[in-house]
């Protein structure tokens, strides 16, 4: 019988053009599968210069005060004095600028802003230094200033609405003369106003229950009442949860918890450090927040909390999902920061991503994008495959 003998020799041999481009097909299947899985944030450059304030719709359009934006709606380099503008982040494009009654001329210094989209993205609400000190309603459907409303002494702190837009508040600091004013939103379609308008339907001022943290002869301001911050409605639109700000750099912060819409205390819980932000998870039972650099879930039915394995300054949770984003400005071993989502039913984190100068974080209407962005025009888009 005739044998063959096998060789036990192993060496490198040529192989065929074909197997090799079925070898390297797979690599690159392979790779692209694995770079579409760990790529879902979109970095871009929405607009030029610097703003100390903004806010992004459901839409993904932004809202900020520019000294590149000319009349018409185009973006020129140079100093053209400041404009509210609003920009679509996807496109990275202006859309128009805002203009109000006896609006003042403005200098070389950044004035304070606060803004507030709705749900739907078809209302704005603005105040800005340039502008009455007033709350200004703009109907972006028709791109019209409805009207103002809600005059005040300083720039608002926080402007909310609540998920369905039937309520709207502004949060206010300055000690003794803060505020905190609700307005219940008309529906009706009638006024020519638009749906806010008038006096609030309640007003909270010093809270009463509120106790000092030191000795008023002894250390003046320091752990005195500061005002109103954050300020978020709860998905059921019956609780509104508003940071209580304390002066003095080594004070913590409440978080009142508030009957909407008479802004009755229901329970208030002091934090360890000062607030940054927090929100509302789906549900409407949890209260994630962030605190010193830290975060923590806060149970609203007991009132117990408990530090959270990551570190963050901004928080939002998803509309609808056991899910949150998460900024953390510091990240051992790297001078940047991380954005990254958490699995909140596991509190697990995942699809990180390096970033810095984070300053505000943003879900759009479904749930399906969130949004981040820098105050030097740096957007950073998540677009999930699938949640």
């Amino acid at each position: 019988m005739e044998t063959h003998e096998k060789s036990a020799t192993r060496a490198i041999v040529p192989v065929g053009q074909q197997g090799l481009a079925v070898r390297s097909a797979t690599l690159v299947a392979r790779g692209l599968r694995d770079l579409t899985r760990d790529s879902n944030w979109v970095v871009k450059k929405v607009f030029a210069g610097h703003t100390s304030s903004l806010a992004i719709s459901g839409m993904g359009h932004v809202c900020f005060v520019s000294r590149q934006f000319q009349r018409g709606g185009q973006y020129r380099t140079g100093d053209f004095g400041q404009r509210v503008v609003l920009y679509d982040m996807e496109m990275s494009i202006p859309m128009i600028a805002l203009s109000v009654p006896n609006e003042v001329p403005v200098g070389t210094q950044d004035l304070t802003a606060a803004f507030a989209w709705s749900p739907t993205a078809r209302y704005l609400v603005a105040a800005w230094g340039g502008w009455q000190p007033e709350l200004h309603s703009f109907d972006l459907h028709g791109k019209m200033l409805l009207g103002t409303f809600g005059e005040f002494g300083t720039i608002p702190r926080c402007l909310a609405w609540s998920g369905t837009e039937k309520y709207f508040v502004e949060a206010c600091s300055g000690g003794k003369q803060a505020s905190l004013r609700l307005w219940r939103v008309r529906d009706d379609g009638m006024s020519p106003k638009g749906p806010l308008s008038g006096q609030p339907t309640s007003e909270l001022g010093v809270p009463g229950w509120l106790e000092r943290q030191t000795y008023e002869s002894e250390f003046g301001e320091e752990g005195a009442f500061g005002g109103y911050g954050r300020a978020v409605f709860s998905p059921d639109e019956k609780t509104l949860a508003s940071v209580i700000e304390i002066h003095g750099d080594w004070a913590d912060d409440s978080i009142a918890l508030l009957t909407v819409p008479t802004l009755k205390k229901q329970n208030a819980f002091q934090a360890q450090g000062h607030i940054t932000d927090l929100s509302w998870t789906h549900d409407a039972r949890k209260i994630i927040y962030c605190a010193a650099g830290q975060a923590y879930c806060l149970t609203v039915e007991t009132m117990n909390f408990e530090p959270l394995p990551f570190g963050a300054e901004l928080c939002v949770c998803h509309p609808h999902l056991p899910l949150c984003i998460c900024y953390s400005s510091w990240l051992k071993n790297s001078a940047k920061g991380r954005l990254f989502l958490v699995d909140l039913s596991r509190m697990e984190v995942f699809d990180e991503y390096a970033a810095e100068g984070i300053v505000i974080l943003s879900w759009n209407g479904d749930g399906s994008k969130a949004y981040a962005a820098t105050q030097n025009g740096m957007a950073y888009i998540y677009e999930p495959t699938l949640l």
